[in-house]
């Protein structure tokens, strides 16, 4: 599903060398752990496999297929990727609900079926209640299994979490975890998550560890 071949990313002009050489290979279905310490190249590498960001060298494949143009790469991430972030990123002043349609707005889907999943996966993830709800409203543990919600809503075969539970107490980081793998495991879906939690981590199929720009193992 998901192909890297010695992939190397720099910021400002090359000074400071994020990724140096990462190859892997992620397969269908597969959930997949990144660990490592803040600073180690995990969210670089995710952004890289969405498509936000252009390797300097090296080659990203999804499903077999490098995306290079500006529109494959926003396809991409509407139809084949879900992305969950450490902070929610929903738009404060819309409701849960208009923030869940947003991703199917953007790709000209059906609205009366979107509506029927949106209630569907609000009510497995325990916020259906909340779905008229403005996002100032909602409590941080609501909000990030909202956001959970919205990455789902297109079906992406690939669902890409950047420290997804980050951001939550103890309580609800389990509740929100919990989640992301039965959903993930329900649809069918290859996952790929950075993580500094090492527990979190040996939940999924195959944890892989970054240090300084490389995987060490």
């Amino acid at each position: 599903m998901i192909e890297i071949d010695d992939v190397w990313k720099s910021f400002d002009d090359g000074k400071i060398a994020v990724l140096k050489g990462v190859s892997l290979q992620v397969k269908s279905g597969e959930l997949l752990a990144l660990c490592g310490t803040s600073g180690c190249g995990k969210s670089t590498l995710l952004s890289l496999i969405a498509g936000l960001e252009d390797c300097d060298r090296g080659v990203v494949r999804i499903d077999g297929r490098v995306w290079q143009s500006e529109r494959e790469k926003v396809s991409l991430l509407r139809r084949e990727v879900g992305f969950v972030f450490q902070l929610h990123h929903l738009m404060p002043d819309l409701t849960l609900e208009e923030n869940c349609l947003v991703p199917v707005i953007a790709v000209g889907g059906s609205m009366s079926a979107a509506k029927i999943r949106m209630r569907e996966l609000a009510d497995m993830t325990g916020v259906g209640h909340r779905l008229d709800r403005s996002v100032r409203e909602l409590s941080g543990g609501e909000r990030q299994r909202g956001a959970l919600v919205r990455a789902l809503m297109n079906d992406p075969r690939i669902l890409l979490a950047d420290e997804p539970t980050g951001a939550l107490d103890e309580e609800n980081r389990e509740i929100v975890f919990q989640l992301l793998l039965d959903l993930v495991r329900k649809g069918g879906k290859t996952l790929v998550m950075a993580t500094h939690d090492k527990e979190m981590a040996q939940r999924c199929d195959r944890v892989l560890q970054m240090r300084d720009g490389r995987i060490v193992s």
